[in-house]
């Protein structure tokens, strides 16, 4: 099998451009002392991360706002969200949420 040397940059290119962007910011910030608001501060970006992720599929479709499209969807996400609150367990969350969505898809 023949290498070309295109593809071979092309490869080594693309590892660049996924490894630089999450490397080069760990090295630099495992060098310095944050402030201790900034800290705080990051805590939150995961949590709003994921309450964009889930408000985006518990409430459009097509991208169009609508409750009464993702009803089934917004039925299932409540125990979801109460077992995520009570439990702190992504697992028994995911699992939680895909068993009451599987009922309510039988059920109706």
């Amino acid at each position: 099998m023949e290498v070309r040397w295109t593809i071979l940059i092309i490869i080594i290119g693309c590892a660049l451009v996924t490894f630089l962007p999450r490397v080069l910011p760990l090295m630099i910030l495992s060098q310095m002392e944050l402030p201790k608001w900034l800290i705080h501060w990051l805590k939150n970006v995961p949590v709003a991360v994921m309450a964009a992720l889930l408000a985006q599929e518990l409430l459009l479709s097509n991208d169009q706002f609508s409750l009464t499209e993702n009803g089934l969807k917004l039925l299932a996400a409540i125990p979801a969200f109460i077992i995520a609150i009570l439990t702190k367990s992504l697992l028994g969350t995911v699992i939680i949420g895909i068993a009451f969505m599987a009922v309510l898809r039988i059920v109706f």
